[in-house]
């Protein structure tokens, strides 16, 4: 939960924010052990729609939050303290929203908040994954090392999602020139010909029909269709932004027949290389779980790994509840149990992670390369349909009249 705060500095300067805990009296207490002076501390609604959309519209480009993160990593491995690390990125920084955010995030660090504090009050702009790494970081004491990390997956993630994009531009352009062909026909071609249909008595294909009264009704009631379609999108936005939402939507993707595979690939990925980074920073196994649960960003997996947190405490192995879990494969809890039977579960989790990886970027190579001549083939059927329900009805009436 998150907390609106006023409180006054020991020099007396009042100083306002939001803080995040588990209940008002916890936050009080953390605001305490940073020298404040408390005044209010009040409870934020995090689900209402007017914070949901300033979230929305306070983003950042992936290569800029990745450029940022790489010079970040750079100052505090050359030894430069936090808040001037901060303030030289501060500078540097061009895009303006990034820039506002390093100023507030400096700003919050001078005031006593750790650093996974100040990100925190931007999730807008830092995900769950990156506010959780750097939080984890400052439990270890390697916070250099994590951000160098988080700058690596973002380079890969923005690769990722550019490769993607560009294999979608050509077909997006097509399909939407398609559409406008579409709508331009049943609103504007099809009425003009309609009433020689109707003169002639021609018996009409169902797909002709269904294109007239599309026509019909679309050239009527645009603007209604437009506000249904509008309200119906932000219902749906609105709710996948809320706790439930979200859930449904990440058990939706796991269970999708060609996605799910490719997400679950790409959680265990994320799970093995973040577990890795932790149990090397020194933390136990139970709490390199834990931490990495929240930055897998998947409920399902969440709950998952937080119940072999749980299981580890009480003295199984990670691989044995690994293994008792079907949405991680055999092989997982195999390379766990060699590690842990080794002394090496670091190196293990380490190519546990490459393989994953591996196999998450030949998945979308062959998304990619399949995209394309699917949706080409797709169009092609639904240009061949169009026009023959226009010219099949003209043929019929060419061969009353020539009869």
């Amino acid at each position: 939960m998150k907390f609106n705060y006023k409180a006054r500095t020991k020099e007396g300067d009042l100083q306002v924010g939001n803080v995040e805990a588990s209940s008002r009296e916890v936050a009080v207490n953390i605001l305490l052990t940073h020298g404040l002076f408390v005044l209010s501390v009040e409870h934020i609604k995090e689900n209402s729609i007017i914070a949901r959309a300033s979230q929305f519209f306070e983003r950042v480009r992936t290569a800029d939050l990745m450029v940022f993160t790489r010079q970040f990593a750079t100052l505090l491995a050359s030894q430069v303290p936090l808040s001037d690390s901060l303030a030289d990125l501060y500078k540097q920084t061009t895009n303006p929203i990034l820039k506002q955010v390093i100023y507030d995030v400096g700003n919050d660090v001078s005031a006593g908040f750790s650093l996974s504090q100040a990100l925190d009050r931007h999730q807008g702009v830092f995900s769950e994954f990156y506010i959780n790494m750097v939080r984890a970081a400052e439990v270890t004491g390697r916070l250099s090392e994590v951000l160098d990390f988080l700058a690596d997956y973002l380079e890969r993630q923005s690769a990722l999602i550019g490769k993607v994009k560009n294999a979608l531009y050509y077909p997006a352009f097509v399909i939407a020139l398609f559409i406008g062909v579409v709508i331009v026909m049943v609103t504007m071609v099809l009425p003009q010909i309609a009433p020689i249909f109707e003169e002639t008595k021609t018996k009409l294909p169902m797909f002709t029909t269904l294109m007239l009264q599309s026509g019909r009704l679309l050239a009527d009631w645009w603007w209604a269709l437009l506000i249904i379609v509008g309200v119906v999108a932000f219902m749906v936005i609105d709710y996948f932004s809320t706790k439930e939402g979200k859930t449904v939507l990440d058990e939706l993707t796991l269970r999708s027949p060609i996605i799910g595979k490719l997400f679950r690939k790409l959680y265990i990925a994320r799970f093995s290389e973040s577990a890795r980074v932790l149990i090397k920073g020194g933390l136990t196994i139970p709490q390199a779980i834990e931490i990495s649960s929240r930055t897998i960003g998947n409920s399902v997996y969440k709950e998952l790994l937080h119940s072999a947190a749980d299981e580890v405490r009480r003295g199984k192995l990670l691989s044995q509840a690994l293994s008792e879990m079907p949405e991680f494969p055999p092989l997982v809890s195999q390379l766990v149990a060699v590690g842990e039977s080794t002394g090496r579960l670091e190196f293990l989790l380490e190519k546990v992670n490459l393989f994953y990886t591996r196999q998450v970027e030949d998945t979308v190579d062959n998304l990619v390369n399949l995209i394309q001549p699917i949706l080409m083939v797709g169009i092609g059927v639904m240009v061949a349909l169009l026009f023959a329900a226009i010219l099949i009805p003209l043929y019929s009436v060419s061969q009353s009249l020539g009869g």
